[in-house]
C-alpha cells in the first residue's frame, strides 16, 4: 500500500529563525489521507513507515534510580529486571522497533555495565547495512569536560551523532517507564499540526501530579504553560481532580532541536533540563508546542484505560509486577503483534516436582520463568525470574524473586522483593514479623520487604558470632 507522505523542502532555517513562532515541517501529509497499514500490525498506524524512517530516537537511560533503594546499587534504573524476563529499557526499545523506528541511541551514565551488557546481548539484531542500529552513548565528554548534566545536555553532547544521521525528526524518550505505545501516531500528530515540538501527555490524579511536569493547554491542545514538579500543580480545565502530565516523551523537528540545545548549552543559568529549562524557554518565545494524548497512541488499552507505570519506587515496582499475576492484567505481554523484545538465556522449561501431601510443587496465580525448579514448595500470586530454585516445604506469596535465587527448605516469603543471586537459608521468615524485618532488611512505607545478598551475608555473620 502506498504511503500518503510527500517529501517537502527542509525546515525553514536561518539567522532569524529564533524569532519565528512556527516552523515549516519536513513532511507534508494529506490531511484526508486514509490510514496506511504497517505490515504485521493490525492497529493500522495513521502513517507509513517512511515517517518512522525519517526519525531518530534517543533514549535517556542514565538515571541513578535512588528511590528503588538497593535494587540500583549495582545497576542503572533502566536495567532493573521486570515482568519475569525483561528490563525497563526493553519497553521503549520495543516500542521503537515495533513503530518502525530503527535508528536508536541510548544515553548511559551511572552504573551502566549491566545495561550495556543487556543491550549488546539482546539488541544487536538490527541490520547496520540498512542504517538500522541501537547505539550506546556513554558520556564521552566530546563537547565539554563534563558528564551529562541534564536531560537536554545528554542529547546536546551527542548532537554530532544526530547531525551525522540527518533525521528530520528526533524522538526523545525516557528509559525507565513501563508502557506500550505506537510512536508513529505521535509523529503523525506532530507533522500534521505543524508543531515545532510535541509532548506526550496523560491525565493523572491531582494528588499524584507533584512528581510530573504539568501542562496547560488551549482548546486546540496547544501547550500554553509548563511547570515542572510543582508542590501545588494546576488542575485541568473542566476537571479539578486531575492534571495534564508530561510523560517525558518529546518529538522535535531536528533543526529546531539543534538550535535550542545549542542556545541552552551557552546559558550559564540553565540546569540543561528539558522540563526545567528548554520547554519553558520555547513557550516563552512563542514556538508552536502541542500536546499529544497518550490514549491516542497507547497499544492494548484495557476498557479504554491506557497503561503506563512509573516504577521508580520499591512499592510501585512491586505493585506493577504483582499486577501481571492477575487473570487478565492491564499490561498485555501476550500480544504477538506488539511484542516486547529482550535478551533471553537458553534455559530449560520450569519444573514442578513432588506430589505428596504437604510436599507438592505448585504455583497458583503466578508467573514462573525458564530454568526454575519448584521442588515440593507452594507459590501464590508471585513472579519468579529465571533459574530460581524453591526447595521443599517453602511458601512464597505475593513476592517478586529475581534471577538465580535459591530459597531454602521451610522458608516463608511474603510481600517481598528478592534481589538476584540471593541464598535464603532454610527456615528464614520474611514478611511475617515487620519489626524483625526492619532490623534485618529494607522495608518500604507500604510494608514491602527488600532482600539483597549483602543483608543475608550479614545475617550469616551474626549467626556465626552467636554460635561461637
Amino acid at each position: 500500500m502506498p504511503v500518503n507522505t510527500k517529501t517537502a523542502a527542509a525546515p525553514r532555517l536561518g539567522t532569524d529563525y529564533a524569532g519565528e513562532t512556527t516552523m515549516t515541517n519536513p513532511h507534508l501529509i494529506e490531511p484526508d489521507a486514509p490510514p496506511t497499514e504497517l505490515s504485521g500490525f493490525d492497529i493500522e498506524p495513521p502513517t507509513g513507515i517512511r515517517l518512522a524512517r525519517s526519525t531518530m530516537a534517543i533514549i535517556l537511560a542514565g538515571g541513578r534510580g535512588t528511590r528503588l533503594g538497593r535494587l540500583t546499587d549495582w545497576r542503572a534504573k533502566p536495567a532493573v529486571p521486570f515482568g519475569g524476563k525483561f528490563r525497563f529499557i526493553d519497553f521503549p526499545l520495543s516500542n521503537c522497533v515495533n513503530s518502525g523506528i530503527r535508528r536508536i541511541g541510548v544515553c548511559t551514565q551511572y552504573k551502566a555495565q549491566s545495561l550495556i551488557r543487556h543491550v549488546q546481548h539482546g539488541w544487536s539484531f538490527l541490520d547496520g547495512r540498512f542504517q538500522e542500529f541501537v547505539e550506546l552513548l556513554p558520556a564521552q565528554q566530546n563537547v565539554s569536560a563534563d558528564w551529562y548534566k541534564g536531560t537536554a545536555d545528554a542529547i546536546f553532547q551527542n548532537i554530532y551523532l544526530l547531525r551525522k544521521h540527518t533525521p528530520a525528526l528526533v524522538l526523545v524518550l525516557a528509559g525507565d517507564h513501563i508502557y506500550k505505545m505506537d510512536y508513529n501516531r505521535m509523529l503523525y500528530d506532530h507533522v500534521t499540526r505543524s508543531a515545532d515540538m510535541t509532548i506526550a501527555c496523560m491525565e493523572v490524579p491531582l494528588a499524584d501530579a507533584q512528581g510530573f511536569g504539568v501542562m496547560a493547554v488551549d482548546e486546540g491542545m496547544r501547550v500554553t504553560a509548563f511547570l515542572e514538579k510543582q508542590k501545588h500543580p494546576a488542575p485541568m480545565p473542566g476537571n479539578p481532580n486531575a492534571a495534564l502530565a508530561s510523560m517525558g516523551i518529546y518529538v522535535f523537528n531536528a533543526a529546531f532541536l539543534y538550535e535550542q540545545l545549542t542556545r541552552d548549552s551557552h546559558d550559564p543559568g540553565s540546569s540543561h533540563d528539558f522540563g526545567k529549562d528548554v520547554i519553558p524557554h520555547i513557550l516563552e518565545r512563542g514556538y508552536r508546542v502541542v500536546a499529544h494524548s497518550f490514549s491516542d497512541s497507547c497499544v492494548n488499552m484495557t476498557e479504554g484505560r491506557p497503561y503506563w507505570r512509573d516504577v521508580g519506587t520499591l512499592d510501585a515496582y512491586w505493585e506493577a509486577n504483582m499486577e501481571l499475576t492477575k487473570v487478565v492484567p492491564d499490561l498485555n505481554l501476550y500480544d504477538k503483534k506488539w511484542p516486547i523484545w529482550t535478551y533471553q538465556e537458553q534455559l530449560p522449561p520450569a519444573k514442578f516436582v513432588f506430589d505428596d501431601d504437604g510436599r507438592r510443587g505448585t504455583a497458583i496465580d503466578s508467573l514462573v520463568s525458564g530454568g526454575c525448579v519448584i521442588s515440593g514448595a507452594t507459590l501464590r500470586r508471585s513472579l519468579l525470574f529465571s533459574s530460581v530454585h524453591v526447595h521443599s516445604y517453602a511458601l512464597v506469596e505475593d513476592s517478586v524473586v529475581l534471577p538465580s535465587v535459591d530459597i531454602g527448605r521451610n522458608v516463608v516469603l511474603k510481600r517481598a522483593v528478592v534481589e538476584k543471586n540471593c541464598r535464603l537459608p532454610p527456615g528464614l521468615k520474611v514478611g511475617v514479623d515487620p519489626a524483625q524485618d526492619r532490623k534485618r532488611f529494607d522495608v518500604s512505607s507500604k510494608g514491602i520487604t527488600l532482600v539483597v545478598p549483602e543483608m543475608l551475608e550479614a545475617l550469616n555473620e551474626d549467626g556465626d558470632k552467636a554460635g561461637a
